[in-house]
C-alpha cells in the first residue's frame, strides 16, 4: 500500500499541468509495453498496447488477439481549475510586479492565496517546436492583513484580488525572460504558452492511522493515475475479446468543447480508426459500440461533517468506504440502471465496497465527461469517483484505501 501510494504522490507531482499528466501517462505505458502512435501515420492493426497523445489529452488501448466484443473504455479527465496566465502578464502596481491571469474553470478562489505557486503548462517556441514547463515555486498571491479587512465575509474580486505578485518593481522583472531562462532559450524564441497555477507542496499522507492523502488536483489525476494502473495490470496476461480503453480527456473543467476535449472528436477518431484497423465496416463499428461500455470516473463528493446540510439526506458517500457511484435524474451523470448494475458488478467481484451519490434537491451537482460520451457515442456509461472533500480546492483531500480500491475495480471492469 505505502509504495503504491507512493507512486500515486509521484504521479501528481509530474503531473502539474494536463500536458505533463497526458506525457507521463504515455511514458509510463511505453515503459509497461505500450507503443507510441502518431496520428498523421497508418494505424496500427495488430494486436497489443498502442497510446497517443493529443495536447492534454490521452488515449491508449489495447487490441486482442481474438476481438470479437467492444470497447471497454476508462474515461476521466487531465485538468484542473486553477490560474491562466495571459498572453501579456506583466504588470505593475504600488511597487509589485505582479502576472495577469485569468481564472480557469471553477477553482475555490480563497484557497489560492498565501501558497506557493509554480506555473506548468506546454510552450511552443518560433520553430514549431513543443515544449513542457514546471518554474517551480514562482508567484504568491497574498491576502490582505485582517487588520486592514474587517468585514465578515472575504469574497475576491475575480479580475482585481487574485493577481499573483512576482518581484518587486525596482526588480524590472519580465515573465518571457524567467519563461525563456527556464527553456533555456531567447524570450524571442517563444511563439505562445498555456500556463496554469500549481500549488508547489507536495502531496502528503497523514491523520489516524494514515488514512488520508492530501495534495492538489486529484480532481482529477486520482481518476487519471487508478485508470493507468488498472489497464496496464489488465493488460499484462488478458485473454478477453474486448478492446481495453483508456481515454483521459482535457478541457472538462471548462465544458470539454474543444479538439482534446470530449465534447470533441478525439476518442470517436480513436476508435473509429481502431475498428477500421481491424478491418470493419460502418455497419460493424456501430455493432461493436452497441456491444460497448464507458466507466466515467471522476472525482466524487463525501460527505462534509460542518456542511452535512448540504448533502441529500439518505446518501451520504463517506471517505473509506469505497469508490461512488454517481446518479442524477437530470442527467448531469450518465448512470442508469443497466450502467450501474455493470460497475458494481465489477466492484462486487474484485471485493469492493461501493456507495452511491445523488444530489440534494435544493444543491445543484456538477457534471462530467459521462453524459458527453453517452451523447456522443451512443453507449452504455456510468459515473463514478473516490469520495473527495475539498474539491476544487488548491489542495484537495481524498483516502487512501479508496484510491487502491478504485484500481481493483477498474481492473475488474476491463477483465471481467
Amino acid at each position: 500500500m505505502e509504495n503504491t501510494i507512493a507512486d500515486f504522490i509521484d504521479f501528481i507531482e509530474q503531473s502539474p499541468s494536463s500536458y505533463h499528466a497526458a506525457e507521463v501517462v504515455a511514458s509510463r505505458l511505453q515503459d509497461a509495453g505500450f507503443a507510441r502512435v502518431d496520428e498523421t501515420a497508418q494505424w496500427p492493426s495488430t494486436p497489443g498496447g498502442y497510446v497517443m497523445v493529443r495536447g492534454g489529452a490521452v488515449m491508449a488501448w489495447f487490441v486482442p488477439e481474438n476481438f470479437v466484443g467492444g470497447f471497454k473504455i476508462a474515461g476521466s479527465h487531465t485538468d484542473s481549475p486553477g490560474l491562466m496566465v495571459k498572453p501579456n502578464p506583466d504588470f505593475r502596481n504600488a511597487g509589485w510586479s505582479q502576472l495577469a491571469v485569468e481564472v480557469y474553470g471553477g477553482p475555490i478562489l480563497h484557497t489560492w492565496f498565501d501558497r506557493e505557486l509554480k506555473l506548468a503548462g506546454q510552450a511552443v517556441l518560433k520553430d514549431g517546436s513543443r515544449r513542457l514547463v514546471d518554474t517551480g515555486a514562482l508567484v504568491r498571491i497574498p491576502n490582505l492583513a485582517i487588520h486592514l479587512h474587517r468585514e465578515k465575509n472575504f469574497e475576491p474580486d475575480r479580475q482585481v484580488h487574485v493577481q499573483p505578485i512576482i518581484g518587486l518593481d525596482a526588480d524590472d522583472v519580465s515573465f518571457a525572460d524567467i519563461l525563456a531562462e527556464k527553456l533555456e532559450v531567447d524570450a524571442e524564441e517563444i511563439s505562445a504558452y498555456n500556463l496554469i497555477t500549481v500549488d508547489s507542496q507536495r502531496g502528503e499522507v497523514f491523520g489516524a492511522g494514515h488514512k488520508f492523502l492530501a495534495a492538489g488536483r486529484m480532481d482529477n489525476l486520482s481518476s487519471v493515475w487508478a485508470s493507468m494502473q488498472a489497464l496496464i495490470s489488465a493488460a499484462e496476461d488478458y485473454s478477453g475479446e474486448d478492446v481495453l480503453v483508456l481515454s483521459a480527456f482535457d478541457h472538462e473543467e471548462v465544458g470539454s468543447a474543444s479538439r482534446y476535449g470530449a465534447a470533441g472528436p478525439i476518442l470517436e477518431d480513436v476508435l473509429t480508426r481502431t475498428a477500421a484497423a481491424l478491418g470493419k465496416n460502418e455497419e460493424e463499428r456501430r455493432q461493436i459500440y452497441a456491444r460497448s461500455s464507458c466507466i466515467s470516473v471522476d472525482a466524487a463528493h463525501s460527505v462534509h461533517p460542518n456542511y452535512a446540510g448540504k448533502h441529500d439526506p439518505t446518501h451520504h458517500p463517506l471517505i473509506g468506504q469505497g469508490p461512488v457511484t454517481k446518479i442524477n435524474a437530470n442527467q448531469r451523470y450518465a448512470s442508469d440502471a443497466t450502467s450501474i448494475h455493470l460497475w458494481e458488478s465489477a466492484c462486487a467481484r474484485a471485493g469492493v465496497p461501493v456507495q452511491r451519490f445523488v444530489g440534494n434537491n435544493a444543491v445543484p451537482c456538477g457534471s462530467t465527461i459521462g453524459p458527453i460520451t453517452a451523447t456522443r457515442l451512443g453507449i452504455d456509461t456510468v459515473d463514478v469517483g473516490v469520495p473527495l472533500l475539498s474539491m476544487h480546492s488548491a489542495r484537495e483531500l481524498v483516502g487512501v484505501q479508496d484510491q487502491l480500491w478504485m484500481i481493483d475495480a477498474l481492473k475488474a471492469y476491463l477483465v471481467g
